[in-house]
């Protein structure tokens, strides 16, 4: 009762020890955090080996559209070729089966 009237919050146990594992637990890390969610749907298409115009009809896009989020994601990423943005795709966690 003091703890209360001096401002303190109490909490049960069990909720305490859920409030400390969720602010312990490492925050989910996004693979390729320098791209849009856009810019990351794109390049797990690309990561499947799918084409400009396929990309562009699976997310409702213009197929220039998806040029231009393609020739940002090799900027942004820092390689010349779908074909390197894929491997680095592959390896981050995106694309899945073809």
């Amino acid at each position: 009762m003091h703890a209360v009237v001096a401002g303190e919050m109490i909490v049960a146990p069990s909720a305490a020890a859920h409030v400390l594992a969720r602010l312990s637990a490492p925050a989910p890390t996004v693979p390729f955090p320098e791209l849009t969610v856009r810019e990351r749907e794109v390049l797990a298409a690309v990561a499947r080996g799918r084409r400009n115009g396929a990309i562009a009809a699976e997310l409702g896009l213009a197929a220039k559209t998806v040029g231009n989020h393609v020739s940002a994601i090799l900027a942004k990423l820092g390689v010349e070729t779908r074909a390197e943005a894929a491997v680095l795709a592959r390896r981050g966690g995106l694309g899945g089966s073809p």
